[in-house]
């Protein structure tokens, strides 16, 4: 089974999937990680840029990976909550 790697942004929190050589919000940009995963996830935990990297199992091929739990179902989605209540939704006078 095909494994992405997936972190969250240290400083924002944002969900964030790795496209082999840099991180990107979109799980469509995520590349198919090999025998190098559990290496490149301690490197990126040494460089302290992303809070708690992990190797995900997947379905589908790439730009089309769809996460097989729940959990990571949801962080790809985005927000579970509604759109207007989410962070960069309000009008920068009322943050």
């Amino acid at each position: 089974m095909p494994r992405i790697l997936t972190g969250n942004r240290l400083e924002t929190g944002d969900v964030l999937w790795w496209t082999g050589t840099d991180w990107s919000p979109h799980i469509a940009d995520a590349i198919e990680i090999g025998d190098e995963g559990d290496a490149l996830v301690a490197r990126l935990v040494a460089e302290e840029r992303i809070n708690d990297p992990v190797l995900i199992p997947v379905t589908g091929t790439a730009g089309a990976f769809v996460p097989t739990t729940t959990r990571e179902r949801v962080r790809a989605s985005g927000p579970s909550v509604r759109a207007d209540l989410a962070r960069g939704s309000l009008p920068v006078e009322l943050i």
